[in-house]
């Protein structure tokens, strides 16, 4: 009898399981009760946190740390990684710069910086690679990648000629950038801005008035943000602000196209280009996936919304685990062959997630394999 092989490949619940751990915590559950079941393990990323872990679960890569600036400034340690034999550098944003770094009564979008983002970019840049790609999920700041690219030698000045002080709310100062000591080898690389979300840099949709909130802000900082943004994209490159991408990371895209001549791309296709994450769509008999909230956006592409079409346009099906799942009208749900909820599990809702995403996936496997739901 040939066993049955199915893929396991969740996205990130969000605050509490990294992609990694969530894919071990369904791996677990599904060896325990089901030790027949092959099981192919691929945790999947957006550009978001996790990024750098699951491009190294599937490529060829060694993980480099490095000490930087946190998003206020204090030192964190961030892990970065070079793929293909060097040729490829993974620098995500979230390891540096991410809003999980700082408590919520810490949380400044006025001040915040990506320059720790930036000192990554630079180490990969020394490296030798020939193609750097920057994850932008999960950010702290709203400073429009100036702080990165003042870690990679541009200087953001003011009236005076004076270079600005970290953090979004100094763009309203912002007069001048020179360009002249970036770091040289900018020019020669393949840049990529691996996003997730589509956002343009202002707006209703757009860093700061979308994504302030969750950062810190109130309103008076988000219009205060907004302002700023808009000031600073009349003197770094108007023209691109309204692209689909720039809003990402507190404006971080925007940056990166308008002075580094990046390209954006969406994080979830660089991964699961990476990962060959059809051909093991293809191998397997069933698809488990999962996050921790499942809502429009994510049905609308990234994550488990792309990978549950992906598989069914091979016919394969699709379960979905999830903390929670948002109902309202437009939810594609039926891209699952099955829904299995947490909050509505049989588990205690005290367990950690780990415990909870382990048991539900072990009851659902057991269940299957005996002809059950």
């Amino acid at each position: 009898m040939i066993s049955p092989r199915w893929l396991v490949a969740p996205q990130e619940f969000k605050g509490t399981l990294t992609s990694a751990q969530a894919a071990e915590a369904m791996a677990k559950g599904i060896r325990e009760s089901s030790p027949e079941v092959v099981l192919d393990v691929a945790p999947l990323a957006d550009g978001g946190p996790g990024t750098v872990d699951a491009l190294l679960s599937g490529t060829r890569g060694e993980r480099r740390k490095q000490v930087v600036r946190g998003p206020l400034g204090a030192p964190v340690e961030a892990s970065w990684a070079l793929l293909d034999d060097g040729r490829t550098a993974v620098v995500e944003m979230a390891a540096a710069s991410g809003l999980s770094l700082l408590p919520p009564e810490a949380r400044d979008a006025r001040l915040a910086t990506t320059y720790g983002t930036g000192e990554l970019m630079r180490a990969a840049l020394d490296s030798g690679c020939e193609r750097l790609i920057v994850g932008l999920g999960g950010s702290a700041t709203t400073d429009a990648g100036t702080g990165a690219l003042a870690a990679l030698g541009y200087r953001f000045l003011d009236a005076r000629g004076q270079p600005l002080p970290p953090g979004g709310a100094a763009l309203a100062g912002l007069v001048q950038v020179d360009a002249s000591s970036r770091h040289p080898r900018l020019g020669t690389v393949e840049l990529l801005g691996a996003t997730d979300v589509t956002s343009p840099l202002l707006g209703a949709d757009g860093a700061a008035r979308l994504f302030g909130p969750q950062k810190g802000a109130d309103a008076a900082v988000v219009a205060e943000l907004e302002a700023a943004l808009a000031h600073a994209a009349t003197v770094m490159g108007a023209q691109s602000a309204g692209w689909p991408g720039t809003g990402a990371a507190g404006g971080f895209g925007f940056g990166l196209v308008s002075l580094a001549g990046a390209r954006l791309v969406p994080g979830y296709e660089v991964v699961s280009r990476a990962l060959g994450l059809e051909r093991r769509v293809l191998m397997a008999d069933v698809v488990l996936t999962g996050e921790g909230r499942f809502d429009r956006q994510t049905s609308m592409g990234k994550g488990p919304g792309g990978l549950a079409r992906l598989a069914r346009e091979h016919g394969t099906p699709v379960v979905l685990f999830a903390g929670c799942v948002d109902r309202r009208d437009g939810l594609e749900l039926d891209l699952f062959t099955e829904v299995v909820e947490l909050a509505a599990s049989q588990a205690r809702p005290e367990d950690p997630p780990s415990k909870l995403l382990c048991e539900a996936a072990a009851r659902w496997a057991a269940a299957r394999l005996k002809g059950g739901r």
